[in-house]
């Protein structure tokens, strides 16, 4: 590599793993308040999956004339900074992109974002482990933002998929805000489940106080809140159609240094699970994602550089 490029994973024609290309980049410098950083891991999430297989180019949220970026979390080491940054090279740190409209990602050598995006990696934690949390970290505390303090009268919370990336984490912060959590999950997560504090059940009933639709069970889910209830979805772009009272809203998760702070310091003292799979060098990221498409793996495959 010339220190004038830098590897990147993208998509020119949208058409599943086998359409990943990895291309040359030039290197850009930050901007004010922006820093530079060299990405170390880069997590695979099912929406890029999504990308690379042009499920949002068809629904028309993706208008890039030469390339998609793929990847949306990571954590690296800052290498440059822009004016007015207060985060020094050499700084380890963990973030978030987000938005389908994009020619860049995070399955990348290196990234220039905002310097407030991001958040200090705590000496404890290992860069691999702290690129899982950005995404589903964040994405988790902000439905439980939605869900907001659970009334002392009705603190029944069932979260579906509670076992996968985001439901681990409603399921371990909701408990925060006062939610009585159930996971609903397959029979063999049981242990995972219980082990976050949270009730198990592999059927649920209708009649939930609160329902968190980590698995997007969509109007499944709303079916299972009480009249009256409320419901928090992971597609901003489909949110079932209010009903029987119940309050209706789904996350849309956007980047937030402070509170991904807080996510990591809880990650590295071991109060949220890390949950890394295996890690794939760059140049296998469609096997990456062929992997993940299998699913039923509990834990992050996460691509390095």
């Amino acid at each position: 590599m010339s220190m004038s490029t830098f590897r990147a994973a993208v998509v020119r024609t949208p058409g599943g793993p086998g359409s990943i290309e990895i291309i040359d980049v030039p290197v850009a410098e930050p901007g004010p308040g922006e820093v530079r950083v060299e990405i170390a891991a880069a997590p695979v999430n099912p929406v890029d999956l999504g990308v690379a297989g042009g499920f949002f180019h068809a629904m028309g949220l993706i208008n890039q004339p030469e390339r998609t970026g793929l990847g949306w979390d990571f954590a690296g080491i800052v290498v440059a900074t822009g004016r007015g940054g207060d985060l020094a090279v050499g700084t380890r740190v963990a973030g978030l992109v987000v938005g389908f409209d994009r020619d860049f990602g995070t399955y990348a050598e290196q990234l220039v974002v905002p310097a407030a995006d991001l958040a200090v990696v705590p000496d404890g934690l290992d860069l691999v482990a702290a690129s899982t949390v950005p995404l589903n970290g964040l994405a988790a505390a902000q439905i439980v933002d939605l869900l907001g303090d659970a009334p002392t009268d009705g603190n029944r919370l069932l979260v579906t998929g509670a076992a996968g990336a985001v439901g681990g984490y409603v399921s371990s912060l909701a408990q925060d805000r006062g939610w009585r959590v159930t996971g609903l999950v397959r029979a063999e997560d049981e242990e995972f489940v219980r082990s976050l504090g949270a009730g198990f059940t592999t059927q649920a009933e209708p009649g939930w106080d609160a329902v968190a639709d980590g698995a997007a069970l969509q109007e499944q889910g709303l079916a299972l809140v009480r009249d009256g209830g409320a419901f928090v979805g992971v597609r901003p772009n489909a949110v079932p159609a209010t009903e029987r009272g119940i309050t209706v809203a789904a996350v849309e998760t956007h980047p937030d240094g402070p509170r991904l702070s807080d996510l990591l310091t809880r990650t590295a003292s071991g109060e949220l699970p890390a949950r890394v799979h295996t890690v794939v060098p760059l140049d296998q990221v469609a096997d990456a994602h062929r992997a993940v498409a299998k699913s039923g793996v509990r834990g992050r495959y996460v691509l390095q550089p």
